[in-house]
């Protein structure tokens, strides 16, 4: 018996991950709020039906796309403001794991940038939720380094979120020189650089 539930819980998922995937390559195209259920289940090759054994709406189908893009990135964002380097290390590296990231998941990035602020609204909400978990985590790296000594809380989440709305900023950047030439994503890169740096030498200078 076990092993049959296990069969059906396989192919239950195999099914939603099929839902996520096919809505995804539809949203190249269009936003979630012109998206049409049928479509989704023409794409799968399943009645409209079957479609809400996995999901109550498509505005719940791009919540899970939400946690499905977002979701796994914790530890790389985590990453670009660890403390391990100097500050032209960590810009390199942020940069380079943002670059990264988009030329492994267009799509994805290509779907946030366009529905946080889209007309789906409990699409916004999660992005949003996502980010502000973003900019908590951020504010813990952040607060490990010795140039944070002084800073109210506040002010420390402040910087988080210049950073993770930067980041989001770069990979929309990044997202738009994918059949691009080497020299624009080297001028997305010179850019990013630039800007990054305007953040840190602030950081630097914000108790003077």
């Amino acid at each position: 018996m076990s092993h049959t539930l296990g069969i059906r819980q396989a192919q239950k998922q195999k099914t939603r991950q099929a839902f996520l995937d096919a809505a995804l390559a539809l949203l190249e195209e269009q936003s979630l709020s012109s998206l049409g259920l049928r479509e989704v289940t023409r794409a799968v090759g399943v009645a409209p039906t079957a479609f809400y054994r996995h999901f109550r709406s498509t505005a719940d189908l791009g919540v899970a796309l939400v946690d499905e893009a977002l979701g796994s990135l914790h530890p790389m964002v985590r990453t670009t403001v660890s403390t391990a380097g100097d500050s032209e290390e960590r810009i390199t590296r942020a940069i380079e794991l943002i670059a990264h990231h988009v030329d492994a998941h267009p799509a994805h990035v290509r779907f946030i940038a366009r529905e946080r602020h889209g007309g789906v609204q409990p699409v916004r909400e999660a992005i949003q939720s996502q980010l502000a978990r973003f900019a908590e985590e951020v504010k813990a790296e952040l607060a490990k380094d010795p140039q944070a000594e002084g800073w109210s809380d506040d002010d420390v989440l402040m910087l988080a979120h210049l950073y993770v709305d930067q980041m989001l900023i770069t990979a929309s950047l990044f997202l738009e020189t994918l059949e691009g030439s080497t020299d624009e994503r080297e001028r997305v890169a010179q850019l990013a650089t630039r800007q990054m740096r305007l953040i840190s030498i602030g950081r630097r200078h914000w108790l003077d």
